[in-house]
This record gives C-alpha cells, sequence and structure tokens, in this order.
C-alpha cells in the first residue's frame, strides 16, 4: 500500500511538472503538425544577429516529446547542434534539432527543454493534419471574389459584405481607360478576384492562377471536395472547381470577337470593398493576355471535361482556339499598365507585360495544353520547334523564380503522343538540375538552411519562393523522373510546408488568422485594402473587431523592403512625414534575410504592402504544395 502511495505522488509532481511548463519561442515546430510517416524535427534558436539578438537562448542537452492527452513523454533524446554551432548568416541564429521522426502514432504533442523545463506550441501528428488548413487556403479566393456578395453563412458574420463593383461605371458597365467619356466603349467585365491586396483584375495573372489550380487538381484529384462552405458547395462539383469556374468565367467576358482579350480592369479601392464607387476602366488588348488566357481556357477544358461539364469544356475549346488565333496574327502586341511609356499612369498597380522571352514561353505553355486536348500536331510541332529556348535548357538549371516555364515542359512529358525523344530529354535535363544544382538538392542535403527550407535569394514574394520550390522538389516524384529520389524530395518539398507553418526564425505561422484552426502565432495584420491599417473592424487580430479573414498567406522576408524614398521628411506634407517615423522598421530592415519580415500593414509611406501584402500568385503555389500531402476524403 505505502508503494501506491509514493508512485501516486511521484506521477502527481511529474503531472505539477509538465502543467508549471512555460511556452518558449525558441522551440520551433509546424504549429498544425506532421504526417505520421514525415520527418519531424523541432527547432532550437539562440538568436545572435537581428532585432532579437539580445533574448540569448541556452539550450538543455536533453528534449522530450509529450503526449497532451496522458502527460507521457513518448520519446527523449539529445538535440544535435546545426554547423558545429555555427551561427547561419540567413537567419543570425545558432541552431539546435530535435529529431522524433521515430514517432508515427496519431494524437496531439508538444516538445520539452527537459533542463529549462520549457515546451514548444502543441500540434498534431495524423493523416488529415492539413486538409481543413487547405480549405482556408482556398477560401481566400471566395473572399477574393469581385462582384460577388458575401453572406455571413459563408463568409462568416466577421467577413460579410455586399457585392463590390457592380455599381454605375463600373464593372457591368466598363469603360476604356483611353476613352473614359465614350459610352461606346461600355462593356461588362465583371467576376474575376482581387489580385492582391489591391481589388485590381490583371488578366494574364489571372489566367495563371487558374492554370496553377487545374494543375492542383489533376495532380491530386481525389483530394477535392465539395464542402469548403462556399454558396456552390453541395451542387456535385468540387469547390476547387467552382472557384476555378468563377475566374474562367471571368476571361470570357474579357475576350473581344476577335479572339484578343483584354488585358487589364482597373479598380477603385477602399474598405469594406462594396463601398468603393469609383469607376472601372480596362485597358486594351495585348498578345500575353490572350496567350495566357488561352492556356486557361485549354487546360480548363480538359478538366471540366474529366467532371462530365462537356458543353463547358467544349466552349472553352472553342474561345482557346480563338484567341490562339488572333495571338498567332498579332504576335507583338504590347502593352503595360501604370507605365509612363504606355501613357497608362493610374491604371491598376503592379505592370504584367513580359519580355521577348516572357511570350515565348506563354506560347510554349498554351501549345502544350492545346495539342492536349485537340491532338492537332500543329501544336506538338510549336512545342518541339522552341522548348530547347528554355531557360533550362540554356542556363542548365531549374530555378523557384521560373517553376512555370518549367512546369510546361515538364506537362509536355505526361502527353500520350508527345515526341518521346523530347520528353525523355526534358525528363534527365529536369532531374541533373535538381539532382546536382547547387541551389536544389544539394542545398537541401547538405543542410545549408538549419530551418530546412533553404532558398537562394529572399525577394519580394519570398514566402510563393519557398512554395515553387517545394512543388519543385515534388515534381520529381509527379512525373516520374527518378524513383530513387522520391523519399529525398518528399521531405525536402515538405520542409518548405514546415517554414510557412511556423519553422522559421519568428516561430510564426505565415497564414493570416488561424487560430481557430491550430495555428498559435499566425500573421494578425498584413496589406489589404479590405483589411486595412485603422480599420475598427478588420485591422489587427486582437485590436480591431475581427482582423482579417483567415488563410491569407503573406509576401514573406524581404530584406529589400524600405520606406518610401520621400521618408522622412519629403512626403507632401507634416501628417505623412510623420508616418515615416510613427514605428520602427527594423526589422524589417537591417535584418538578417529570415528575419526581415514585420507583422505591419502601414500603408504609404512606409509601404508594408513590400512584405506583407497577399497574392493570388502565392496563394496558388502555396495551395498546390499543400494539396500534395492532403489525403482523399478526408477534408
Amino acid at each position: 500500500m505505502k508503494s501506491r502511495i509514493v508512485s501516486l505522488i511521484f506521477i502527481s509532481l511529474s503531472s505539477l511538472s509538465l502543467l508549471a511548463q512555460i511556452q518558449s519561442k525558441f522551440i520551433i515546430v509546424d504549429q498544425f503538425g506532421y504526417l505520421p510517416d514525415s520527418k519531424k524535427i523541432a527547432v532550437i534558436r539562440d538568436p545572435q544577429i537581428g532585432f532579437d539578438s539580445l533574448e540569448s537562448f541556452i539550450p538543455g542537452k536533453s528534449y522530450s516529446l509529450i503526449e497532451v492527452k496522458t502527460s507521457i513523454k513518448v520519446f527523449t533524446s539529445d538535440i544535435f547542434a546545426w554547423a558545429n554551432g555555427a551561427v547561419d548568416k540567413s537567419s543570425g541564429d545558432k541552431v539546435w534539432h530535435f529529431d522524433f521522426s521515430v514517432i508515427m502514432d496519431p494524437g496531439t504533442y508538444y516538445v520539452v527543454d527537459n533542463e529549462n523545463n520549457l515546451r514548444s506550441y502543441e500540434f498534431i501528428i495524423s493523416e488529415d493534419v492539413y486538409n481543413e488548413v487547405l480549405k482556408h487556403a482556398v477560401r481566400t479566393f471566395y473572399y477574393q471574389r469581385v462582384g460577388f456578395k458575401k453572406e455571413a453563412k459563408y463568409a462568416g458574420e466577421a467577413w460579410a459584405d455586399e457585392a463590390s463593383h457592380i455599381g454605375d461605371l463600373q464593372d457591368k458597365n466598363c469603360r476604356s481607360f483611353f476613352d473614359k467619356d465614350n459610352p461606346e466603349t461600355e462593356r461588362d467585365v465583371s467576376g474575376g478576384w482581387y489580385d492582391a491586396g489591391d481589388y485590381n483584375k490583371y488578366t494574364s495573372w489571372t489566367a495563371n492562377y487558374i492554370v496553377e489550380l487545374m494543375k492542383a487538381y489533376i495532380e491530386n484529384p481525389d483530394i477535392w471536395t465539395d464542402d469548403y462552405n462556399i454558396p456552390e458547395s453541395g451542387n456535385g462539383i468540387p469547390d476547387l472547381l467552382d472557384e476555378v469556374k468563377w475566374g474562367i468565367d471571368h476571361l470570357l467576358r474579357l475576350q473581344q470577337e476577335d479572339g484578343s482579350v483584354l488585358s487589364i480592369v482597373g479598380e477603385s479601392h477602399t474598405s469594406p470593398p462594396s463601398s468603393a464607387t469609383g469607376p472601372s476602366y480596362y485597358g486594351p488588348p495585348n498578345t500575353s493576355a490572350a496567350l495566357n488566357t488561352v492556356a486557361a481556357f485549354a487546360i480548363g477544358s480538359k478538366v471540366f471535361r474529366m467532371i462530365n461539364m462537356n458543353e463547358y469544356a467544349d466552349k472553352l475549346l472553342n474561345a482557346a482556339l480563338k484567341s490562339w488565333e488572333w495571338a498567332e496574327a498579332n504576335p507583338g502586341v504590347l502593352f503595360n499598365n501604370n507605365h509612363r511609356d504606355y501613357n497608362s499612369i493610374g491604371l491598376g498597380a503592379g505592370r504584367m507585360e513580359v519580355s521577348d522571352y516572357g511570350r515565348r514561353m506563354c506560347k510554349l505553355e498554351a501549345a502544350c495544353f492545346l495539342f492536349e486536348i485537340t491532338g492537332n500536331t500543329e501544336f506538338r510541332d510549336i512545342f518541339d520547334e522552341s522548348y530547347m529556348n528554355a531557360h533550362m535548357f540554356t542556363r542548365n538549371n531549374s530555378s523557384p523564380f521560373e517553376s512555370e516555364d518549367q512546369e510546361a515542359l515538364l506537362y509536355y512529358t505526361t502527353l500520350e503522343n508527345g515526341t518521346k525523344s523530347i520528353q525523355d530529354q526534358i525528363k534527365k535535363i529536369y532531374q541533373n538540375t535538381i539532382l546536382t544544382g547547387k541551389d536544389n538538392l544539394v542545398a537541401h542535403n547538405n543542410l545549408i538552411d538549419p530551418y530546412f527550407s533553404y532558398i537562394k535569394n529572399y525577394t519580394w514574394g519570398s514566402n510563393s519562393t519557398k512554395s515553387s520550390q517545394g512543388n519543385m522538389f515534388y515534381n520529381i516524384i509527379y512525373y516520374g523522373i527518378d524513383t530513387d529520389l522520391n523519399p529525398a524530395v518528399r521531405n525536402a518539398a515538405m520542409t518548405y510546408i514546415h517554414y510557412i507553418h511556423g519553422v522559421n526564425p519568428l516561430n510564426m505561422v505565415y497564414l493570416s488568422n488561424m487560430y481557430s484552426f491550430g495555428g498559435d502565432n499566425c500573421v494578425n495584420e498584413f496589406y489589404h485594402s479590405w483589411f486595412c491599417n485603422g480599420s475598427e473592424k478588420w485591422d489587427r487580430v486582437g485590436e480591431s473587431v475581427y482582423g482579417p479573414a483567415p488563410g491569407y498567406l503573406t509576401g514573406g522576408a524581404n530584406p529589400r523592403y524600405n520606406w518610401d524614398r520621400c521618408c522622412p521628411d519629403g512626403c507632401n506634407g507634416e501628417e505623412n512625414n510623420k508616418i515615416c517615423t510613427s514605428e520602427s522598421i527594423s526589422p524589417p530592415r537591417n535584418q538578417p534575410a529570415q528575419k526581415s519580415y514585420k507583422d505591419f500593414n502601414t500603408s504609404w509611406p512606409l509601404n508594408s504592402w513590400e512584405v506583407t501584402e497577399n497574392s493570388c500568385s502565392y496563394q496558388v503555389n502555396y495551395i498546390r504544395l499543400l494539396s500534395k500531402f492532403v489525403n482523399s476524403g478526408k477534408n
């Protein structure tokens, strides 16, 4: 009896010890969790350089994994110093790793420093750990819809709003930017998505988002269900494809009778979107918009035929051929919005015209997709005659900054009647660039980045670059290039998901407001015209009433960030000048690359968009990567 009492006392004291543990920002995990069969490595950090360099942390030697339900230590191990205790330049940190990959049992866990009595955030090990996250990442496109009412039963009370940009002289009867007073130029350009934190609609970029989402569907069709709580849910069509159709229908409205496609729709901005009353204006057609739209229509035709929407698939095929004919007859029609050389200052914001090389790659992709859905060898010949102009061949390099061009080549290798020798050549060179390129698998295998998700350069949109790099690794698996590499590239691809989910020097989930869905330290605010600085309802989580909608991927660390060149005292008046010094911009300035981020949304002249603005481009790259690790029937 005495021994039983002693045992109970020991268990009770052990439980009290576990309860007393303090959550530490220096013990870093994927805040959502891990797949059972994946590598699972917690990162322990001691900051040496950067804004947090005074917050020294000396880790204990022994770390354990605790199962939350039972408070049992299911695994204990020593930690291992990265690079023998060196300081990583990209993060400014000393780093240790705690590898608990051997634990595969589903459950909720956390990592504990046994000597310091400190713990990580809780996380889940489960086959469906990312399913809910994927839903919310896709649902951001619903919030970005232009001209569509966001009812509370779908958007939530917090982000309900009336349809935007459908008033007089807006999208339903939009006029040419170059003939604003002429009612004869009015046309319906409604639909589509707000491109990013701005509300403008850029045709080529919209087409690219559609192509990437279609690839996500093709690559893993069984995971896409009909229950994402959007208005189309329950109609028998995967909600991803309902969302894509919303974008495609917008492109169909931009297509003119001769097959040309309008290049841009510029929108007015305020918060919430429905209160924007300024006129909309469209820009003229250009070749790149036509070619990118061909690609979107063509791959859309394939996918909608896969789900037996044959009439719609035929419509898209005919529309694709029509725009292809126009682009062939008009190969050099250029237009850049918001550009002095084109007299277009004030039309949109970002500039979407591409170089001569860019147009060649647009044509290559369009020809590839058209060959697949038509079987017309004319399109195969065009591809076969030009594929070697791609930088992957001319530079013998694969880069996350050119992932779309590389994937146009890889997609061709899946086509039944493609030229076999060319298909083999594409696979061979891609395999070589991934296996031997110093910035690809070599960097990952050599643990160049102690946070595992190496990229060569951190620039504007670095989170998108991370996703693209992960997709590049996974291409080895999807396109059947080298099965011996499959385990290595799968693990490599997953590290980029972990980075976005918190395995970074900021211990931050780079998705907005995911606290109700497993995130612990998430993006609280980001540059967006709706969720703007100073908004009583939609500014910062915990300070405004609601904060921003969940699931948006922000731009990411950007060491090139700076305040506007008018700062500190040339910004058209004292009030604007005061904004320059209203808050510290270090970070993101003057930091190691991975710490060049700040959770803020202050607009001009602090220009937070260079760091925190969302983009549909970032979103689709992340969605594609995450969807590769979501399991069928569980989301």
